[in-house]
């Protein structure tokens, strides 16, 4: 039985952001429904960043992404965030397809803001602000530009060159290059950095806003201050990796926050078991820490595109 390998160059031609949006939506009622099976995700810290393990299971799916960070990578030439996915049969555990998750990495976590900000936005957001012009950026852009339709962009990152790249790259978008104050402007703001400390005033935060704070994956890490955590209503991906490694997770280990005070989970708010905003003056933050089920939902759809299209490379693994 054939086992496919999918190097990036592929996986990103059977990715589209259309059909992740609709993946991951349906994969986040999958799970309120417990018809997906997720470990917690595991940490593995070397000197010059660290390793997470995240295997999980989704309807049809099973699998595991070994992901790393390693921040200081672009300086060597190589991505912060690199990804390799294994992909099983779930009924006879064969590996379906071996498949470089980089890029469902970046997909799938623009998607998963993109459907936050669908149920916790404004519904007439036409603004999008972002901080930090990496390679996140670019999918935060394309999903929120396939949800709303957005008459600016505004990018803020220290490095005026990523900023024009992003712009170069997508030309047909209307992005500009703003000032942190301009970004917070916004109907809709992604924190899209690794930082350790607070990037975003909350003297800047306006009433309505909607905050997708994706950068805080890892303990220690924070990107927003206090004062915007306490005022807003939050929305986590996953309780547990929140409380140890997402926005929270520094105001939690000081005592200024607790797990009772998060409003819901995105899941509750998708199916509609509780209820995200309710006035235009609410401020609402979705705390991203990227949960595995996203990962695997995503490997499902490629490795059925793949399959269905064939001429992909194909090794038989387990050939004696």
């Amino acid at each position: 039985m054939p086992t496919l390998i999918l190097p990036g160059k592929d996986v990103k031609e059977l990715l589209d952001m259309p059909s992740v949006l609709d993946a991951v939506e349906q994969t986040f009622k999958d799970q309120q429904q417990g018809k997906t099976h997720m470990p917690p995700k595991a940490y593995l810290v070397v000197p010059d960043g660290d390793f997470r393990a995240m295997p999980a299971s989704v309807p049809g799916g099973a699998g595991l992404k070994w992901v790393n960070v390693h921040t200081q990578n672009p300086s060597r030439g190589l991505p912060t965030v690199m990804a390799i996915l294994i992909y099983n049969d779930p009924r006879t555990g064969y590996p379906l397809a071996i498949m470089d998750a980089t890029e469902i990495t970046a997909y799938r976590t623009g998607a998963t803001s993109a459907i936050a900000s669908k149920h916790l936005a404004k519904k007439d957001s036409s603004t999008l602000g972002i901080i930090g012009a990496g390679h996140q950026a670019y999918t935060h852009i394309l999903a929120h530009t396939s949800v709303f339709n957005l008459k600016s962009i505004k990018v803020f990152d220290l490095r005026e060159a990523a900023v024009e790249r992003l712009i170069d790259n997508l030309p047909d978008l209307p992005i500009e290059m703003g000032t942190l104050e301009d970004v917070a402007a916004c109907d809709i703001i992604c924190t899209l950095t690794p930082s350790r400390k607070p990037i975003l005033p909350a003297k800047l935060v306006r009433s309505g806003t909607h905050i997708n704070a994706v950068g805080a994956d890892g303990a220690g890490k924070q990107e927003l201050e206090l004062k915007t955590i306490q005022q807003a209503k939050v929305i986590v991906d996953d309780i547990t990796q929140s409380t140890k490694a997402g926005e929270i997770n520094v105001p939690i280990s000081h005592g200024d926050y607790h797990e009772e005070d998060i409003h819901a989970t995105l899941g509750e708010i998708i199916c509609v078991e509780k209820t995200g905003r309710t006035s235009k003056e609410d401020i609402t933050v979705f705390d991203s820490t990227g949960i595995a089920i996203e990962d695997i939902s995503i490997a499902k759809l490629v490795y059925a595109k793949a399959d269905q299209d064939g001429g992909f490379r194909c090794l038989n693994l387990l050939e004696k």
